[in-house]
Formats: structure tokens, sequence, C-alpha cells
């Protein structure tokens, strides 16, 4: 299957801009294949790994990424998901060939869940979602796409660390100027807190937050070796902010996305 990421999607939308008062350009990949950058990430590591298999864990957006992958390149793959995940996600990581290991997150982690598995499958590879080299290089692939644009400042949305460390990491090999700016659920800040300390912070338990894709109990280490110098910031999102974000981007830029996906116009 001759399948490979798209390019993103370049967006002007001159209400929001007004609305926000500052000169703004839209990247979205919500018209990427699975509908995320996540699918960057999960081609990533597919083409790149030997072994015929792939065990992750995902809420949903990666899960479908690196199950459409897998099927390309032509390795099994099996996903952890919560059992209160969106049914959509959990039929569209199905529909895309991979098998879905549902668990109660309130009695079993999903990393232990997924460690059970990798036991059972030791010819496997264990991909995280965000905490991976393949991953980061994946989406590295966007930052070197906005590049191009000159930008002063990308803002995007921190969960894990997947994406701002992809862009930091692409942004770099372009050599641009243009500065990364995380953008956080503010009642799941370890990746701010971490900046402030300047080490690793962890949640005690999974955030809440409305922006499920940042429900992260840490940053991963392949992340914050990137992060801890190349982060320019990280702004505290509040939930009624993440909201109002979510609005604007349907009202004012025609856009739907997912909470998580507002969380840098929310900043």
């Amino acid at each position: 299957m001759n399948i490979t990421p798209l390019p993103t999607t370049i967006l002007y939308a001159p209400r929001l801009e007004e609305r926000l008062g500052v000169r703004l350009i839209i990247a979205t990949e919500t018209f990427q294949r699975t509908g995320s950058f996540k699918f960057r990430a999960g081609y990533s590591v597919a083409q790149n790994i030997v072994q015929p298999m792939v065990i992750s864990a995902s809420s949903g957006n990666f899960g479908q990424g690196i199950a459409l992958a897998c099927k390309i390149f032509g390795k099994a793959c099996t996903v952890v998901m919560p059992h209160n995940s969106a049914g959509v996600k959990v039929e569209a990581v199905r529909g895309y060939g991979a098998t879905v290991d549902l668990v109660d997150t309130s009695k079993v982690a999903r990393a232990d869940r997924v460690a059970e598995l990798a036991a059972a499958h030791p010819d496997a590879y264990v991909a995280s979602a965000y905490d991976d080299p393949f991953v980061i290089d994946g989406n590295a692939s966007l930052g070197t796409e906005l590049a191009v644009l000159g930008a002063d400042v990308v803002v995007a949305p921190i969960g894990g660390g997947g994406l701002t460390s992809g862009l930091i990491l692409g942004l770099r090999r372009a050599r641009s100027a243009t500065k990364v700016v995380g953008a956080e659920p503010a009642m799941a800040n370890d990746a701010a807190r971490s900046l402030r300390e300047g080490r690793i912070v962890r949640n005690e338990r999974e955030p809440q937050t409305i922006a499920d894709g940042a429900r992260t109990l840490s940053v991963g280490a392949h992340n914050w070796t990137i992060l801890q110098d190349g982060l320019d910031g990280i702004v505290e999102v509040p939930e009624d902010a993440i909201a109002e974000g979510l609005r604007l981007a349907f009202s004012l830029a025609n856009l739907k996305v997912e909470p998580t996906g507002a969380l840098a116009i929310g900043a």
C-alpha cells in the first residue's frame, strides 16, 4: 500500500485573527490520515522497526495512527484502550486492522496491561504514543513543514511531549528561528511544573481534563531531553478557555477539533 503521511493543512482565519488580536496561521492535522498528527508518529514507528508486531496503549488517536501504519507495513498490532474510550475511536482502531484490548483503568493501568502483553509476545515492539524516538522523529516532519512559514512562534498542545519535541526537532533541522510554546491544561500541568523545576514532575493520577489527549502522568524521558532547553515556555490553559477555544475554532475558523486540538487557541 503506497500510503504516506499527508502535508499539513494551512488555514487563514481573518475573523479568529481579529478576535485574538494576533497575526495567525492555523496548521491543522484534522485532515491528516486517521484524523490527527499521530499518523506521522505511527508511520515512523512501523516503517523503522524490524519486529513483526506492535503493542501500544492509546485513548484513540495514536491507536488509529499505529493501526493503519502497521496495516501498510504488514505488521500485527494490538492497542490497549480504556474501557470507556469513545466507541467511534475503538471501532476506528479495529477498522484499521488492529486488535483492541479494553481495560478498566480504575483497576488496571494501561502500562501494566501493555507490559503483560509484551511478556506474552517477546518478539513485539512496544511503542509509546509519545516517549519513543521513532514517534518524535515522525512528528518532526510537521516541524520541518512549518519552518517555511517563518512564524515567530508555534503554539502547540502538550501532554506527553511527543508533538512539541517533534516540532522542536523538525524546526532545528530546518535551521528555523521559530520558537515553540506548549499549551497545556492547567489541571494537568506536569510539563509546566517540570519546566519550572528543571526535572520531570509527575501527576499523581491521570488528570480528568476535557482535553483527553493531554491526560498523561508526565512528559516522556526521550521528550524531556529535547523539551527542557527547546521549549520557549508553556501556557497553562483553564478548562473554560479550552472550551472557548473549541467554540472559536468552529465559529470563526469553520474548524471541527477535539478539545486537545483547541488548546493552542485556548492559550
